[in-house]
């Protein structure tokens, strides 16, 4: 049996960008540069930390007004791979405040679901244009998660034409 539809399984977005790779790659690996772009459009980014190191933590704080009030979404992950201006690699997951991550059962999923996501950034470039593909691997393609991803991609694409 094949499968007919090739749409990607997860969260995948490849955009060229007018900037240096060097600049991209800054964007997404300073935490000063990430909070000034990351989330959907009317998010702001409180808290960006990031040890850029195999190894290294990082803790995101994404805070926006709803119908029902501000909310605030803490994430944490680790860093897994560096190669400078080419490839990021990282893990993401829904915390608490305190940088503890969430049991599946807060996000509405099973107890035995694996919230542990990860995030891959990969880099070219060519005549001082650069290409990335961004992948979200455990988040799926059409999700609200997917949405904020593409919103958020807008906002890095407007902060590097800036």
């Amino acid at each position: 049996m094949s499968d007919s539809n090739n749409a990607p399984e997860w969260v995948e977005i490849e955009r060229t960008f007018a900037a240096p790779v060097s600049l991209v790659w800054q964007m997404w690996t300073s935490g000063e540069h990430f909070g000034s772009w990351y989330g959907p459009m009317g998010a702001t980014i409180s808290t960006s930390e990031l040890d850029l190191q195999v190894g290294g933590k990082r803790k995101v704080c994404m805070e926006m007004e709803t119908p029902n009030g501000p909310m605030q979404m803490w994430f944490v992950g680790e860093v897994l791979e560096i190669v400078e201006n080419e490839r990021f690699v990282y893990t993401e997951l829904v915390a608490d405040a305190d940088g503890n991550p969430l049991p599946p059962s807060a996000m509405g999923m099973p107890d035995d679901h694996d919230m542990t996501t990860q995030v891959v950034v990969e880099l070219s470039e060519a005549d001082g244009s650069t290409t990335m593909k961004m992948t979200h691997v455990g988040v799926p393609a059409g999700s609200p998660g997917g949405m904020g991803w593409g919103m958020a991609i807008d906002k890095l694409e407007a902060a590097l034409a800036s």
